[in-house]
């Protein structure tokens, strides 16, 4: 196998180091990098499926996203300033209040990223003012809100209230997943789209930018 396919496969068996000393090679031979971005975005939509499906469990799944994520800090800078390379819009990203989970969040992050989405990761237990706030700073599309605890996710709702108070709520988007979370919910929210795992919220995230 050559260089890309064999950063494909380190990306998918976990193997960090692999991933970064192969994206290296894969810069330093030129080509398409949009396209190995793109493929190495399914790849990681390929472990998460196999993890919906219990074939792998959440320590695999999260050194995929460790090896994805080292090998887009080699590949992403240089893509970005490529010919041709579409941005697409900005996200600001984080776990409620009194949420401290930093997984799924993540892997989203890294997603996005590769799928072209500026990010602003705003951490873990961020108070729903902060959300606003940082999203009105950094003039973001779109607000995303994960959370995996069911005792946190009121906090999604209060985004959205204090958008609608601050008169801003037809000016931010506000995409919401996790674990413990559902459509149902996320329509009882208000929020404009829920996403059940990663690929799904790049999908989201790209259609919240049309409407």
């Amino acid at each position: 196998m050559g260089s890309r396919e064999n950063l494909i496969q380190a990306v998918i068996d976990g193997d960090r180091q692999a991933a970064e000393n192969l994206a290296e090679e894969v810069v330093a031979g030129g080509g398409d990098l949009k396209e190995v971005t793109e493929r190495l975005t399914d790849a990681m939509r390929m472990v998460g499926e196999k993890f919906n499906r219990f074939e792998i469990f959440l320590p695999e799944m999260m050194l995929a996203a460790e090896a994805m994520t080292r090998a887009m800090k080699v590949i992403g800078p240089k893509m970005m300033v490529g010919a041709g390379i579409q941005k697409k819009g900005k996200v600001v990203i984080g776990a409620p209040s009194g949420d401290m989970h930093e997984i799924g969040k993540d892997i989203v992050i890294t997603v996005l990223k590769a799928s072209g989405f500026e990010i602003v990761n705003l951490g873990t237990n961020v108070d729903a003012l902060e959300f606003i706030k940082k999203a009105q700073e950094t003039k973001a599309d779109i607000i995303g809100i994960s959370t995996l605890m069911t005792t946190t996710m009121p906090g999604a709702g209060e985004v959205i209230e204090l958008l609608k108070e601050k008169g801003l709520r037809d000016q931010i988007k506000v995409m919401v997943g996790g674990a413990p979370t559902s459509l149902e919910w996320a329509k009882a929210i208000g929020a404009d789209g829920w996403a059940e795992n990663a690929s799904q919220a790049v999908n989201l995230a790209e259609q919240l930018l049309k409407k």
